[in-house]
């Protein structure tokens, strides 16, 4: 089957868990006989296309230009130069079926295309960017969770925000309709897809909340490609040993988890692994508050990762968003090391409170600090987390699911016999 992935950006320019789950799944659906090609889209001046192979997926590079936030959202409603580079793309691939993993900075051009050569499409939601243009549900202007659009005045303003325009929140009335208009473009993609993916539970519900028709969303838990050597750590001195690896940025919560930490020293030490260029003010702040007893590792490839969960007694995710599956919570279960998260969004459904790990509420300094001080106080009580870890779902597993449902909407869509 030729399959063609269309993700707003990739690989090494862009390392996040969209990213890399496109990533992961291209290869292995290569690996498994498929066709597979990427299309997405990259931060350069000017305009151009450009194809690349990776071992064995071809890559297609398009750019338009260096995309500052508001750029990105205005493309949403068009760009010939970006629609006409993918059309070279279908015109060379071939498509059997098409998966978009996500649209942001791309025009919803794009599935008009795919739509005018009647191949099937399959959308996943990797977070909340088909309601919420800024993709997490929290506010620019207070970095809130929020319940979605209210007649999209609030998001007129976390645009106004996003734009470094909060002053002019009065104005936010001004572009409803520019909003409104992107809501139903994006609603209609997602009834236009033959199979609409959530990855967890939570997702598919709020997705159905939010407008979405139940019927059409699959749940289909991300596969996760097991380390070789799954080593799980003994604390040297009694120390425990904290990691908190992937997006250093606000909505990560991280610097509860650094304030939560303080007054541990020589109890517990903690890792933070992540790409500090991503959000500079913000890691400098997290350096600027962190004591002794927190290190830097910066970021780390793949099999760093696994390395470094190899050495740790546990994994922390303090996340302040609505997770909408953490790609890291689940490797550390592949690595059998329990987590401590934040009890919202996803995470309450990934962790089981009490028996692969601890729910904390997020944003909660000190409840934070009390679960890390049971970790270190309560005998037994590590050792009674890592046993109770179940082995996610391989990416083998998940990709031979993934096959399943390709072949599911190929043949609704035209009859087509998926081999």
């Amino acid at each position: 089957m030729r399959l063609l992935n269309v993700v707003h950006q990739y690989p090494p320019e862009h390392a996040g868990g969209t990213e890399l789950y496109t990533r992961s799944t291209s290869l292995e659906l290569a690996r498994s006989g498929h066709e597979v090609s990427i299309f997405y889209r990259r931060d350069a001046p000017g305009f151009g296309l450009e194809h690349r192979d990776d071992q064995g997926v071809d890559l297609w590079a398009a750019w338009h230009g260096v995309a500052s936030p508001t750029r990105r959202f205005l493309t949403t409603f068009g760009d010939p130069d970006l629609a006409g580079a993918f059309e070279r793309v279908l015109d060379t691939s071939r498509p059997d079926l098409v998966h978009i993993q996500h649209l942001m900075g791309l025009p919803v051009q794009l599935i008009g295309l795919v739509r005018r050569r009647r191949i099937p499409l399959v959308v996943t939601l990797h977070d909340y960017w088909w309601v919420c243009s800024n993709a997490q549900l929290l506010t620019n202007f207070g970095q809130q969770l929020c319940g979605g659009p209210r007649a999209w005045l609030n998001c007129g303003r976390c645009a106004l925000a996003r734009a470094g325009f909060d002053s002019l929140w009065p104005g936010a009335p001004a572009l409803v309709p520019f909003l409104a208009i992107r809501a139903r473009m994006l609603r209609d993609v997602l009834l236009s897809a033959g199979r609409v993916i959530a990855p967890t539970h939570f997702v598919r519900d709020w997705y159905a909340a939010h407008g979405i028709p139940s019927g059409r969303l699959q749940v289909l838990p991300h596969g996760i490609e097991p380390p070789s050597t799954p080593s799980p750590a003994s604390r040297p001195g009694g120390i425990l040993r904290i990691a908190c690896i992937g997006g250093l940025s606000p909505s990560k919560g991280v610097h509860i988890l650094v304030e939560a930490i303080k007054g541990l020293a020589g109890r517990a030490e903690l890792w933070i692994a992540g790409d500090e260029s991503a959000d500079p003010s913000y890691s400098r702040a997290l350096r600027a508050r962190a004591g002794d007893n927190v290190r830097f590792l910066g970021a780390l490839a793949h099999q760093q990762v696994w390395e470094c969960l190899g050495q740790v007694d546990i994994l922390a995710v303090p996340s302040l968003w609505y997770e909408t599956f953490s790609l890291i919570a689940h490797e550390a279960f592949a690595a059998r090391v329990p987590v401590v998260a934040s009890k919202s969004g996803a995470l309450a459904e990934v962790v089981r409170d009490e028996i692969d790990g601890l729910l904390i509420p997020p944003g909660d300094v000190a409840a934070w600090q009390s679960a890390l001080l049971r970790l270190i106080n309560e005998a037994g009580l590590l050792d009674q987390l890592r046993s109770g870890v179940r082995p996610p779902m391989d990416l083998s597993e998940h990709v031979r699911r993934l096959a399943g449902a390709y072949a599911e909407v190929a043949v609704r869509n035209g009859g087509m016999t998926i081999g």
